[in-house]
């Protein structure tokens, strides 16, 4: 289906050049948009491209106006990737044939869940007793909220996602396929050479606005709930420890690891890949690296980087730089050292 420009502007703002006229078929990316296409340009280092894309209309900051209009269609806007990001939305919910909510008649719905009258629940779903789903929220086939949790409105749980006993989901929540939330923490006390399981007594509570990639795992706390604040992001393949308290809106990329009782602050990124060890804390505005791993507790806000020990980022870049140079630097000591003695056997003894 397609939609005139004038039309995105009309529901997202931002100033029209242009026909109100022109039909978009399609968001593409400039490399490979068509005539019928919106693309967008956020950045200088791609204004080259204004010129060999076949992007029927483009989405441009103030500062790139002036190029766009030469070749056609533009909406200006101050902050072109913002303007996108909404704009998937848009033409997402423009596009989205959603059938009439219903409870499949092959889901299970213990008769003392409470179910919102507008709530979409897929085949062979199961919800069990106790549990609360809220208006809006659609419960995916093979999906299982089981006893006592509860799914806050709008939320939508993507097939085979599950979430234990007495755990929260807030409101607009994502949770993609294969998520888990709420399995046992991972906690064992030592005993003559054996494990003995300690149970885990805790649940998993997550906030408003947060979206959870595929066959990613939160832990029950042990005691105490492990908490997922609102507007947080998690990548595919996390795995979050019990107990861990993550802050509101940290982002954290693909097969990062927490361990248990680690706090991660507010309006962090994690990059992929990256280890924080149990029970450190990371401050608000603390950035770590892909691959890095935290070893201690980081008290201040910036950029960090590195294995061992993590360091700031600036000074971790300069150790790295001079870590490259080590076997240069060592040759030249030997050199140094030979030329030494070699010059000490040729001085004659007074």
């Amino acid at each position: 289906m397609s939609r005139p420009l004038g039309a995105i502007v009309d529901a997202l703002g931002g100033t029209l050049h242009g026909s109100r006229e022109v039909v978009i078929e399609r968001l593409a990316p400039l490399a490979t948009a068509r005539f019928t296409d919106l693309a967008f340009i956020s950045q200088a280092r791609y204004a080259n491209q204004l010129q060999t894309t076949q992007a029927g209309a483009l989405i441009v900051p103030s500062s790139m106006q002036e190029a766009a209009l030469q070749r056609g269609a533009c909406i200006v806007t101050e902050n072109p990737y913002l303007y996108f990001a909404r704009l998937t939305q848009w033409w997402l919910n423009e596009h989205d044939e959603r059938a009439k909510p219903v409870v499949d008649p092959l889901a299970s719905v213990h008769p003392t869940a409470q179910v919102a009258d507008d709530v979409d629940i897929g085949p062979f779903a199961v919800v069990a007793a106790g549990v609360r789903i809220a208006r809006g929220a659609r419960i995916g086939a093979h999906a299982v909220v089981a006893a006592g949790a509860s799914i806050g409105a709008d939320s939508r749980l993507y097939p085979r996602v599950s979430v234990g006993e007495r755990c929260v989901v807030g409101a607009r929540c994502v949770l993609h396929p294969g998520v888990v939330i709420g399995a046992d923490g991972f906690g064992f006390a030592q005993h003559q050479g054996q494990w003995v399981k300690i149970e885990q007594l805790g649940a998993v509570r997550i906030g408003d606005d947060v979206e959870i990639g595929a066959n990613t795992c939160i832990d029950r706390g042990a005691l105490d709930d492990t908490v997922i604040e609102n507007g947080v992001k998690l990548d595919n393949l996390i795995q979050i420890g019990h107990n861990v308290h993550i802050g509101a809106h940290t982002a954290m990329a693909g097969n990062a690891g927490v361990a248990g009782s680690a706090t991660i602050g507010a309006h962090c990124t994690v990059g992929g890949g990256a280890v924080v060890l149990g029970h450190l804390s990371l401050a608000d505005g603390v950035h770590v690296s892909a691959a890095s791993v935290v070893t201690r507790s980081i008290n201040k806000p910036g950029h960090y980087t590195g294995m061992f020990p993590i360091d700031d980022n600036a000074a971790w870049e300069k150790n790295a730089a001079s870590l490259k140079q080590l076997n240069r630097l060592r040759e030249r000591l030997k050199a140094v050292e030979q030329a030494l003695a070699q010059a000490e056997k040729s001085t004659p003894e007074p």
